[in-house]
């Protein structure tokens, strides 16, 4: 972690990162394989060991080579609709991270900005962080469904999206996440990242993808808040 003057803004991924969140991703992947071979998407194009957006990729390029656009209009549209109600089912159980509330907090006591940076849809996210009460904290929430879908995390545009909105540069962005797609996004808009423990990646992941920085968790970070930006 660098020194005060280079970040303008600290943002962070949501679930797994600010909030501690709940959502059943394998029925969202089972019930799109599902429709994407209800639309006529080969079961040889699909690879249940890959996330489903990697073979959602695959199904609309089948689809758009054998010339049939209705078709991968209606399967995204019908994704859309399938990630948004899943997502929303266990809404209600999100709860934030210890510390959470008082790192935004603090992040604005030092003059900095705060942001959101989710692959959720912006229903979700703006719902999760009322419950979670951290919502008044965050000046940009930057959601799945904000843009175009090839401009969602992983891309960098992404992050260019959340800079602008925060009125800053992405050099300028400390970004937290707990996923590769997190550390991607950041490395593709040349922000500063730093991996938590308390998503799904262990230790040995956040190597295995060439992730430098981890803490446990965001509680750490707000713990050496004071020490590493001193106003």
């Amino acid at each position: 972690m660098t020194s005060n003057e280079k970040y303008r803004a600290i943002c962070f991924d949501m679930g797994g990162t600010l909030l501690r969140t709940k959502v059943d991703y394998v029925k969202i992947a089972n019930a799109i394989f599902d429709e994407m071979v209800r639309v006529g998407v080969p079961e040889c194009v699909i690879d249940k060991n890959n996330g489903y957006r990697f073979n959602l990729e695959a199904g609309i390029d089948y689809l758009n080579r054998q010339g049939r656009v209705g078709d991968v209009f209606r399967l995204s549209e019908t994704v859309k609709r399938i990630e948004r109600d899943v997502e929303m089912e266990h809404v209600e159980e999100s709860e934030p991270f210890e510390g959470s509330l008082d790192l935004l907090k603090r992040v604005h006591f030092l003059g900095k900005k705060t942001g959101l940076l989710t692959g959720a849809c912006r229903e979700y996210a703006v719902r999760a962080c009322k419950i979670c009460g951290v919502f008044d904290e965050l000046d940009v929430i930057v959601a799945r469904d904000d843009y175009i879908d090839s401009e969602a995390k992983p891309s960098p545009k992404a992050m260019e999206h959340l800079a602008e909105k925060l009125n800053v540069k992405t050099n300028e962005i400390l970004f937290f996440g707990d996923h590769v797609y997190d550390f991607q996004c950041a490395e593709g808009a040349k922000t500063d990242f730093i991996g938590v423990l308390s998503g799904i990646y262990g230790k040995s992941d956040w190597e295995d993808v060439g992730a430098k920085d981890v803490i446990d968790s965001v509680t750490d970070f707000y713990k050496d808040l004071l020490n590493t930006f001193k106003k």
